[in-house]
């Protein structure tokens, strides 16, 4: 199994709870792309039939398509929020559901024999030369399908995005397209979208690495100090990326990394780290003291405020279509049970907490007086502080306010099936519901009604604001698998050479006839136009890139020169190339195909404000098809850096065997 030579990369066949979702997962995307295919053949039948009784059959066949299109999402949905397979199980005293986001998956890639034409065709080589890099490349790709929920994990999609950096400046011209479909199944809606460039795949592994740290970000002991810390720091990663993944890609045709649907998943990444921050300050305890009342009233605040803005943000156009109802609904649950804790809190320094002699006055006037915009009318804090029945009456009115939370909470959990089934879930929210009504039931007066009093709203504030921290590429190593092509600012997709030209000259008295410039690889310079080299066509400017049979793109001008100079010989034999004009730098717009969608990623990004411009992509009318490739041997890959280096490295001699181009399509297209 390929996957277990790499670092971070699992077994694909080991049956675990996560690789049965996903087996099912694959099995969902299949059913949802056949029924919007019928449900796409239905709707241009019903465009082009004239009978009218056709016409109602056609109407009666695409309801029934629809609906069990509907069934089929729901059941994907469900899946998408396993809380037993993905999360921890631990019975807190808080709200112990998170959302997180699965891995997008992908159809196996076959490319070998595209890479082995084009380095035969614009690089003139032997592609058989280059069996192994091509082999890496797809035990690479391979391994990325199951990474570990780890940093191990991580740091194997970052280097396989980085690989694919290397990969694109030397086999995706920037004029032309490869004629190799890159298709991926979005992870919200179960639907295959294809792209013909080399962006979507890149795209997608971002939005994987955005994912991953969604799962790791789940998977924290949030029964300690450390732990929680440890998810706080994976969900602002997670929004960093995929903040990234949004400026950074504007071609992507999946609804998935839409800028609307990515502001929305950066949003609730950073809403689950602000919950983190407010367990951190909950985990030692919280003491029944005015001070620290106060604290963790406006925290709490914080973190219903930010799910509020998160289901306000969920619930427009255009995303409401495709966020799972569950997620919107466990958003406004939570936007309402952290803001009844906080009415329960201020409700709790008020009754239970009488200014005694001796307390400090101005310190807790200040506090009360900075957890409002405005004190209710009539009540001023200081007084209200050194009056019991005041403090009664305003607790009061802030428990009546979190039971009303609390109710909306349990209300709208009760509604959602999927949050309906999460026992611990419910338990808690009627647990926190309970003791607001148990406390109110205390202090329950006969002229109760007499005395109604509304609270204000309390002003959230937070010691730690969550901030997004950006993905560093740089500080995971990678090697360009296929460096023996030479130096990549000159043997590149977007430049043209002649053919490599053998140059048979004389050296007589040890003058060559011109001087070398640059720096791997070496130019000719300053030639005389009747030395012996340009007689035998050598020209001003060419690289030179073998002498005597041995590969010297890599080299040095003086390790070149002692090759040229080399054994005592006048006869030198070397091989050219010569650089044209190639210079044309434009991206075509990229072809798109995407099954079943209504709208187009144009439409999208026109829909929201938001900054980022997009070309309308263009719909192709055939799917090319996938083959599968074998499975190749366990390798180790040694670490190397990022940049380019200095000289080639040597590869093993073993070939390993290519797949073969006639296997089918393995319909297992699941991605852990």
């Amino acid at each position: 199994l390929n996957q277990l030579s790499h670092p971070g990369g699992c077994n694909p066949l080991a049956q675990t709870g996560r690789s049965k979702l996903q087996n099912q997962r694959a099995a969902l995307n299949q059913q949802i792309l056949k029924a919007v295919e019928d449900e796409n053949r239905s709707r241009n039948l019903l465009k082009a039939a004239t009978n009218q009784k056709v016409r109602e059959q056609v109407r009666l066949e695409l309801s029934f398509v629809n609906s069990d299109l509907q069934m089929l999402k729901e059941e994907l949905e469900g899946l998408n929020i396993s809380v037993g397979v993905y999360q921890r199980g631990e019975n807190t005293l808080d709200i112990p559901v998170y959302l997180f986001m699965v891995l997008n998956v992908t159809l196996q890639w076959f490319i070998s024999f595209l890479l082995q034409d084009f380095i035969l065709e614009h690089y003139s080589e032997d592609s058989y030369l280059y069996e192994d890099e091509i082999a890496d490349l797809m035990d690479l790709r391979q391994a990325c399908r199951t990474p570990s929920r780890d940093e191990a994990g991580v740091e194997l999609l970052m280097s396989y995005f980085n690989q694919l950096g290397f990969v694109e400046s030397r086999f995706f011209p920037p004029t032309r397209q490869m004629g190799l479909l890159f298709t991926w199944y979005d992870s919200l809606t179960g639907v295959p979208v294809s792209q013909q460039n080399l962006l979507l795949e890149k795209a997608s592994i971002l939005f994987n690495i955005g994912a991953l740290y969604t799962q790791i970000g789940t998977r924290c002991d949030r029964q300690t100090q450390a732990g929680l810390e440890s998810a706080v720091d994976a969900f602002q990663r997670a929004a960093g990326v995929l903040n990234h993944l949004k400026e950074t890609f504007t071609h992507t045709p999946s609804y998935d990394m839409s800028p609307a649907m990515l502001s929305v998943l950066v949003k609730m990444m950073l809403a689950q780290a602000q919950e983190n921050v407010f367990e951190k300050i909950c985990l030692p305890g919280i003491r029944n003291e005015f001070f620290m009342l106060v604290k963790v009233a406006q925290e709490a605040a914080k973190v219903g405020e930010v799910y509020r803005q998160l289901h306000a943000a969920m619930s427009q156009a255009p995303v409401k279509e495709n966020i799972p109802y569950s997620w919107a609904s466990l958003a406004c649950v939570k936007s309402h049970h952290y803001g009844a804790l906080a009415h329960y809190f201020v409700a709790t320094l008020l009754i239970d907490h009488q200014l005694k002699p001796g307390a400090d006055e101005d310190h807790q006037e200040k506090c009360l007086s900075q957890l409002y915009d405005h004190m209710p009318e009539g009540l001023t804090p200081l007084a209200t502080l050194k009056n019991g029945h005041q403090r009664r009456l305003l607790g009061k009115s802030h428990l009546r306010r979190a039971i009303a939370h609390h109710e909306e909470s349990v209300r709208e959990a009760s509604l959602c099936k999927k949050l309906r089934h999460i026992d611990v879930l419910q338990e808690v929210l009627s647990a926190a519901h309970q003791r607001s009504r148990l406390k109110y039931a205390q202090h329950q007066e006969d002229d109760e009604l007499l005395n109604l009093m509304d609270a204000p709203d309390i002003i959230s504030k937070t010691e730690q604001e969550v901030e997004i921290i950006l993905p560093q590429f740089s500080k995971v190593t990678a090697t360009d698998f296929f460096q023996k092509l030479g130096p990549l600012s000159v043997f590149s997709a977007n430049k043209k050479w002649t053919p490599p030209r053998s140059i048979h000259f004389t050296v007589e008295e040890g003058d060559l006839g011109f001087t070398l410039r640059g720096n791997s690889p070496v130019q000719v310079h300053f030639l005389d136009p009747y030395c012996s080299a340009a007689l035998a066509g050598a020209k001003e400017g060419d690289y030179i890139v073998s002498i005597r049979d041995v590969d010297c793109k890599w080299l040095t001008v003086s390790e070149v020169m002692k090759l040229l100079k080399g054994k005592g010989k006048d006869d030198v034999e070397m091989k050219v190339v010569s650089l044209l004009d190639f210079t044309s730098s434009m991206h075509n717009k990229c072809a798109t195909y995407s099954v079943g969608m209504q709208k187009t990623y144009s439409m999208i990004c026109l829909a929201i404000d938001d900054d980022d411009k997009t070309d309308k992509t263009k719909k192709i009318s055939k799917k090319l098809s996938f083959l599968s490739w074998g499975t190749n041997k366990n390798r180790q890959k040694s670490a190397s850096t990022l940049c380019l280096p200095s000289v080639g490295v040597a590869r093993p001699q073993v070939k390993k065997k290519l797949p073969s181009p006639f296997s089918l399509l393995n319909s297992d297209s699941s991605l852990y």
